[in-house]
C-alpha cells in the first residue's frame, strides 16, 4: 500500500489557503497549559517535506486521549485557520478526520521558514518536483502497514496558487477577506479572523465605577449558539456608546472583530474559558431572518436537594413551585442607595425546598406578579437561569445581574412538574434546605441529649456538628440581649456590624465609614436549655432569637432602654421560660483569647409539636423492639 500526503501543504497554508483540506502527517504531540489549567495539544504535522506546529483546538483534544490521534497518525485537515504567534504562524486545527491511525515517518521534512515561501515561487516547476519526491518518498510496504493490505489513496489537493485577485499585491492586507461563521466553541485567542452567529439569552445592567484610571461604564451580554456553546460579551466605555442600545436579548446577532481573553471565572458563570471583548472597530449586526436552529435559552437544572452541597457563591439553574411570596421590603445598601427585597419559597420534587432572594427590579417585576398569583390561589412554576448559592444558615438562592427568571415556562421541565404538583405533590410534606435545615449537615436529623454534647466531645472535630435536641430553656440573660447593627448592604447581604452613636447623634459603621439615622437591632441571646441529662449554655442570633422571645429585637430594645418599663420587659422574659423547643444546633470549638472552648448556636427554634414528635418517638420504640 502506499498513501500520498498533500504536496506543499505547509506553505500553502502558511501563504493563505484554508480551504484544501490536506493530507498530513503528525510527527509529534505535546500536551500544554495555559493561564486558566485548560489543557491543550501541540501538534508537529508535516507534508513529508516541510513541518509546522498545529494547535488543537479543545474540542478535538479527546481525539489525542482516546488514541484516534497519535504520533505517526494521517489525517485529514478539515477546518483550519492560520494565526500569528508571537511573531510566528501556527495552525489551528478545527476539525479534522483520522485517515490512518498508525504509520511511518513519511519523507524527510524539515521545519518550514516563512523565508521560503519566496524560494518556491521561483524554482521553475516546483509542483512537479516536489509531487516526484513526495512520491518516492511515500511508499509504505504491505508489512509496515500490518493488517491494510489493500491500497488507499485519498484524494490529493492540488499544489496551492494564490488567488488571482491577491496574486502580485504582497501581503493580504487585514480585514480583506470576509472571517468565516465558526462555533462559539471553537473561538480561541490564536484566531486571526473570526465570526459567530448566536442569540442574545441574557443582557446585564449599565454599570458605572470609578478607578486609578478614571471613570468608567460597562455592560456585559450572553451569547448561546446553535451547537450549544455559550460565550460573555463584555463592553466598555465607547464600546457601550455602539452596542448597549442595540443588543437585545432574545435577538440573533453576526459578531467578528473581537478579542479573546481568560474569563473572569468569579464573575462568569458560562462554562466557557473564554470572554470577547468588543472593541470601537467589532460589528455586530442584527439577522433579521429567525434562525430556529439556535435555541431561545439554555438550562441545566439542578433539584433542590443538590443545592444542600453545592459550593457557597456556585451560580447554577433551578426549577420549581412557587408556594409562598413574602411582601417586598426596603433595603438600604452601603452607598445608601435603597433597594428593594423579597423572600419566596420553591419546592419540587425532590422532597425538598429552598428559599428565593429577589432584589431591586425582580420585587416588582416577576416578584409582584408571583405575589398576585400566590394571592389568587395559583402556584406557579418558576425557572431560575444563574441564580447564586448563599450559605449564611443554610442553603438560599438569590439573584443577580445575570440572573432570568421564568414564570410558566413552555418546556418539558415545567410540564412534568406542573403534572406532579397537580397528581399530589402540592400535599407532599417537603424539608426546607434554608435555616430550617442544618446547614452542611445530613439529610436526617440527628437526635442528641444536651449530656452527650459533652460526653461525645461534640464539636472538637475539623468541621462543625449538627445536632437537634429537645429541651426547656430555663434561664435568659437579659443584660446583653441585643446589639445595634448596621443596616447597609454590602452585595447581597447586610452589614450587621455593632454600629455606635456619634457626636451628632447619628448611628455610625467603623466597617463601612458611614453614617445613618436608623439602625437595626438584631439579637444576641445567651440562654441556657436543659433537658433531662443536663444543661448548656447556647447563643442565639437573630431569626433563633425572634423565634424564642416571641417578639423584634428592636421592640424588646425600645421597651427596656426607650420605654423604660421593666415591668413589661420582666413579664416576657418570664412568660418565654421554661417552654419546650425543638433546637436545631450548631457545635463548633473556637479560639476564646489562648482558651479553646466550645461553642453552641442555635440555628433555628421551633415550638414542639406533640403529634409530630409523639410520631418520632414511636418510630424510636419500634426500632428498638425489633
Amino acid at each position: 500500500m502506499s498513501v500520498n500526503l498533500t504536496p506543499n501543504a505547509i506553505p500553502a497554508i502558511i501563504a493563505g489557503d484554508l480551504n484544501s483540506k490536506p493530507l498530513v502527517q503528525v510527527l509529534d504531540i505535546k500536551l500544554i497549559s495555559n493561564n486558566t489549567q485548560q489543557e491543550r495539544y501541540l501538534l508537529l504535522i508535516s507534508d513529508s517535506v516541510s513541518t509546522q506546529q498545529a494547535m488543537l483546538a479543545t474540542q478535538l483534544n479527546d481525539r489525542v486521549r482516546t488514541g484516534r490521534v497519535k504520533k505517526g497518525s494521517v489525517v485529514q485537515l478539515i477546518e483550519y485557520i492560520r494565526s500569528p504567534v508571537q511573531n510566528r504562524k501556527i495552525i489551528v486545527v478545527l476539525n479534522m478526520e483520522t485517515i490512518i491511525s498508525d504509520c511511518e515517518i513519511i519523507g524527510n521534512p524539515n521545519l518550514f521558514a516563512e523565508s521560503d515561501l519566496t524560494a518556491c515561487k521561483t524554482l521553475p516547476n516546483s509542483d512537479s518536483l516536489v509531487s516526484a519526491r513526495v512520491s518516492s518518498n511515500n511508499h509504505l510496504t504491505s508489512k509496515t502497514l500490518g493488517h491494510n493490505e489493500q491500497n488507499f489513496r485519498p484524494t490529493v489537493q492540488p499544489p496551492y496558487q494564490p488567488l488571482p485577485n491577491y496574486q502580485n499585491r504582497g501581503a493580504i492586507m487585514k480585514n480583506e477577506a470576509p472571517a468565516r461563521i465558526i462555533p462559539i466553541a471553537a473561538l480561541n485567542p490564536y484566531q486571526g479572523r473570526w465570526a459567530i452567529k448566536a442569540r442574545v439569552t441574557a443582557k446585564g445592567d449599565l454599570r458605572r465605577y470609578n478607578n486609578a484610571r478614571g471613570d468608567g461604564k460597562v455592560f456585559s451580554f450572553d451569547l448561546l449558539d446553535s451547537d450549544g456553546g455559550e460565550i460573555r460579551v463584555t463592553c466598555f466605555n465607547a464600546v457601550v456608546d455602539r452596542f448597549y442600545d442595540a443588543i437585545e436579548v432574545g435577538k440573533v446577532y453576526l459578531i467578528s472583530k473581537g478579542s479573546l481573553k481568560p474569563a473572569q471565572q468569579n464573575f462568569n458563570h458560562l462554562k466557557n474559558e473564554w470572554e470577547i471583548f468588543l472593541e470601537i472597530t467589532s460589528t455586530v449586526d442584527p439577522c433579521p431572518d429567525e434562525d430556529g436552529s439556535i435555541p431561545k435559552q439554555q438550562f441545566s437544572f439542578r433539584p433542590i436537594s443538590d443545592i444542600e452541597t453545592v459550593d457557597n457563591n456556585s451560580i447554577l439553574d433551578v426549577i420549581g413551585i412557587v408556594i409562598s411570596v413574602n411582601p417586598s421590603v426596603p433595603i438600604l445598601r452601603k452607598n445608601g442607595m435603597e433597594t428593594q427585597r423579597r423572600i419566596l419559597n420553591l419546592k419540587d420534587r425532590s422532597g425538598r425546598s429552598v428559599e428565593l432572594t429577589l432584589w431591586g427590579e425582580f420585587c416588582n417585576r416577576e416578584g409582584q406578579k408571583l405575589q398576585e398569583m400566590i394571592d389568587s390561589g395559583i402556584f406557579p412554576v418558576l425557572a431560575v437561569k444563574a441564580g447564586k448559592v448563599n450559605d449564611f444558615s443554610g442553603k438560599s438562592i438569590g439573584t443577580i445581574s445575570a440572573t432570568q427568571l421564568f414564570i410558566n415556562p413552555e418546556f418539558p421541565e415545567a410540564h412534568g412538574l406542573r403534572d406532579w404538583f397537580d397528581r399530589g405533590g402540592k400535599n407532599v410534606a417537603s424539608l426546607s434546605i434554608s435555616r430550617e435545615v442544618m446547614a452542611g449537615g445530613p439529610k436526617n436529623e440527628i437526635r442528641k441529649t444536651v449530656s452527650q454534647i459533652k460526653d461525645e466531645g461534640l464539636g472538637r472535630s475539623d468541621k462543625p456538628d449538627w445536632v437537634t435536641v429537645r429541651s426547656t430553656i430555663s434561664f435568659i440573660k437579659t443584660d446583653t440581649f441585643c446589639y445595634t447593627a448596621c443596616p447597609l448592604m454590602i452585595g447581597d447581604r447586610q452589614c450587621n456590624k455593632k454600629v455606635t452613636r456619634s457626636a451628632n447623634m447619628r448611628w455610625q459603621c467603623d466597617r463601612c465609614n458611614q453614617e445613618f439615622e436608623e439602625c437595626d437591632y438584631r439579637y444576641l441571646l445567651q440562654a441556657q436549655i436543659q433537658d433531662l441529662t443536663g444543661l448548656t449554655w447556647v447563643t442565639a442570633f437573630q431569626e433563633s432569637g425572634e423565634e424564642i422571645l416571641g417578639c423584634s429585637a428592636k421592640d424588646l430594645y425600645l421597651l427596656k432602654y426607650e420605654e423604660q418599663n421593666d415591668e413589661r420587659f420582666a413579664e416576657i422574659i418570664r412568660t418565654r421560660l421554661f417552654n419546650q423547643f425543638l433546637f436545631r444546633l450548631k457545635i463548633k470549638e473556637e479560639l476564646y483569647g489562648d482558651e479553646q472552648r466550645v461553642k453552641i448556636t442555635v440555628v433555628k427554634a421551633d415550638k414542639v409539636n406533640y403529634s409530630s414528635e409523639s410520631r418520632y418517638m414511636l418510630d424510636m420504640i419500634s426500632k428498638f423492639s425489633r
